[in-house]
């Protein structure tokens, strides 16, 4: 286990380097297009996956890096590039996180590479947790997971939202409920297969920010899944559970969900996505203080402007430090006694709203057009709060870890 460190290695400074080369080269160019398209950005993701980025291989060394930093770096290069394609590249993520944290090891190996393709075919895959009456408040899901016995099969119904790549998607991974008594604690999550009967894209949102990411709803009617689709296996179901009944009974201790087991893995991956964006804002406004000339001098000697620099500056430090910081503790199997991966997702996400609207005022009326990219790099930033746990949400998550 790697020691916390503020130094990244040569290895790490290597994919840094060549995730940056790759967004600036590559995704940059195309943010604008594919932001006013607002399609999932096939050609780039084809690009990404021609040199080993969009992978299943790239993504295993970097969450495997023994210090917990490869996620967090390499999120904030490619989100540093144009959030709606660094998400569309990694979207699929979330799919297989979902399959690692509850998966087997079988389950893992036979379904993670069909959610990524190969360079010649490249596939995406959907994480299905959301519902029209069921974001936040996870205990009022009513997709429902019914197990019949004679065909050993799961039967689904429902309706899932604000799904990035859900109905485009090769792979879907589907949170349902499988015993309504028992809440959040009743919940698995089950792979849908690529062309099963009876799921269909719903709605596609048209959003304010993220654009070139495709996010809608899954509709799921009657869908019919081999028993061997449930993420764990139906014993290590029955066996959790059972012990949620019988804790239930006692009024005892929480029970893992299956849902928020993949958002405890992915928050601080969030974070670093936020801080990329709110790099990306800081170095326009930056680089534009410095050339733009007002009463004779450019505006970042003006203290009112400089100090606003500083603290963009700052903050974006601060928050990567939170994010690195819960990084290197899941890792090292240290427990987030005082909720640091919410901790880490919470300032950074607030930090990319603040530093990008900072970044327009900076730039006055030319920061308020299409001309400069910090417009698109606010409304980016808005999803950050609101995704993977509101700010809300995760203030409910650290008060009630400062509480025990």
């Amino acid at each position: 286990m790697g020691d916390f460190t503020l130094e990244l290695n040569e290895d790490q400074r290597q994919v840094r380097d060549w995730l940056h080369g790759f967004a600036a080269d590559v995704i940059r160019p195309a943010a604008a297009e594919w932001d006013e398209r607002e399609e999932t950005p096939w050609p780039i993701i084809q690009e990404a996956a021609k040199i080993g980025i969009y992978s299943l291989d790239f993504y295993a060394q970097q969450f495997f890096d023994p210090t917990g930093l490869g996620i967090p770096v390499a999120m904030e290069e490619l989100f540093w590039g144009d959030a709606g394609i660094a998400l569309s590249i990694v979207g699929t993520g979330l799919a297989a996180v979902g399959v690692l944290a509850n998966g087997t090891e079988e389950q893992i190996g036979t379904w993670i590479p069909q959610m990524y393709g190969d360079a010649s075919d490249v596939k995406v895959a959907a994480f299905c947790s959301s519902e029209p009456d069921a974001g936040s408040d996870v205990a009022a899901m009513r997709t429902r997971a019914v197990y019949d016995g004679a065909t050993d099969t799961w039967v689904l119904n429902g309706t899932k939202t604000w799904a990035t790549n859900g109905g485009i998607a090769n792979v879907h991974v589907v949170v349902a409920v499988v015993d309504p008594a028992l809440g959040s604690k009743g919940h698995a999550s089950f792979i849908v297969p690529p062309g099963t009967p009876g799921l269909s894209q719903g709605q596609k949102f048209q959003k304010h920010g993220i654009r070139a990411s495709h996010t809608a709803e899954v509709v799921l009617e009657d869908v019919r899944v081999p028993g061997g689709c449930l993420l764990g296996g139906k014993e290590k179901l029955d066996e959790r559970l059972a012990r949620a009944r019988e804790k239930a009974k006692a009024g005892g201790e929480r029970v893992k969900n299956a849902a928020m087991a993949t958002f405890e893995a992915s928050r601080p991956a969030v974070g670093a996505m936020a801080v990329g964006t709110a790099r990306a804002a800081y170095e326009v406004a930056l680089d534009y203080a410095k050339t733009r000339v007002q009463f004779g001098r450019p505006i970042i000697e003006n203290q009112g402007v400089a100090f606003q620099l500083a603290d963009m500056a700052t903050q974006i430090d601060a928050a990567r430090l939170l994010v690195w910081r819960a990084s290197w503790m899941a890792t090292a199997g240290k427990p987030f006694t005082h909720a640091e991966g919410s901790m880490s997702k919470l300032y950074a996400s607030e930090v990319a709203k603040t530093v990008t609207a900072q970044a327009i005022q900076i730039l006055g009326g030319n920061g308020y057009t299409r001309e400069y990219p910090v417009e698109r790099m606010h409304r980016d930033a808005a999803i950050y709060t609101i995704f993977e746990g509101t700010s809300e949400i995760q203030r409910m998550v650290i008060s009630r870890a400062l509480a025990k």
